[in-house]
């Protein structure tokens, strides 16, 4: 059954405000800054708060959206941003472009690293999570292009510095091991649980989620199978966008998650 084309879905859906943009590109860059502030008044529980939110909100929102390029920003101002907020979070935004973009093109192919996880249980994919983010660099340099490989290794150095200042203090120490501990999570979240590789076509590969708990717990992300089918939508229209989807999925017999309603 074809997808509907995303203009016949409405080209609204491309676009953000200058608010998004902005509160979006922002929030990594407070939540890093509030978090050694916490850490500086021994407020630990706040500084997990902190953490937490930057995770989430990095690699799922806007770091995903600068991989895609869909917040429409130039070019070079887009690629700064990815190596800074994924940095932030020791994290190499040009190797997470090259595995993405690979994963969007070869899932459930068994040479898509990031999406292994999909293949496994749930606690292989939690183990899997250890190790995921440098075999993922290494990955990354290996498969890409000159240029990009350059600028992995230039934001896999920063990202040491950054490690090894961020030891020099109790905060700088608490927030370094948050970060890291909370990438882990990743393969299942990103990879075992949307994905469902026995799928017979790539409207099947990925699942599909509904109802308002889920919306609410995972603030509205989601939305893997809508993603995946119009990478080029950003995080902030996924809801709207699989509002629309929803009468083609159900003439396409897809059955829905739903954690209660």
């Amino acid at each position: 059954m074809k997808k509907p084309s995303l203009e016949s879905l409405g080209a609204d859906l491309l676009a953000t405000t200058w608010w998004e943009r902005v509160s979006s590109i922002a929030l990594p860059f407070l939540t890093c800054a509030g978090a050694f502030w916490a850490g500086s008044k021994d407020w630990w529980s706040l500084v997990l708060l902190f953490a937490v939110v930057q995770c989430f909100f990095t690699y799922a929102s806007v770091s995903h959206d600068l991989v895609h390029r869909t917040l429409r920003l130039p070019p070079v101002a887009n690629d700064i941003l990815l190596s800074l907020i994924e940095g932030l979070c020791f994290r190499s935004g040009h190797a997470f472009r090259v595995t993405h973009w690979h994963h969007h093109r070869r899932f459930p192919h068994q040479d898509d690293l990031e999406g292994a996880a999909a293949h496994m249980t749930w606690w292989q994919a939690l183990l899997d999570g250890i190790t995921a983010q440098p075999r993922l660099w290494w990955w990354a340099l290996r498969h890409c292009q000159s240029g990009t490989r350059q600028i992995i290794l230039l934001e896999v150095l920063s990202v040491l510095l950054w490690a090894l200042w961020c030891l020099t203090s109790t905060a700088g120490t608490v927030y370094l091991a948050l970060q890291v501990t909370g990438s882990w999570i990743f393969p299942f979240m990103t990879s075992h649980l949307p994905h469902d590789p026995r799928g017979d076509s790539p409207l099947r590969q990925t699942r599909l989620f509904r109802g308002k708990v889920i919306g609410w717990l995972s603030a509205e992300h989601l939305y893997h199978l809508e993603h995946h089918l119009y990478p080029q939508v950003p995080h902030h229209r996924w809801p709207e966008l699989a509002r629309r989807l929803d009468s083609y999925f159900a003439e396409a017999g897809l059955t829905s998650i739903v954690l209660w309603k």
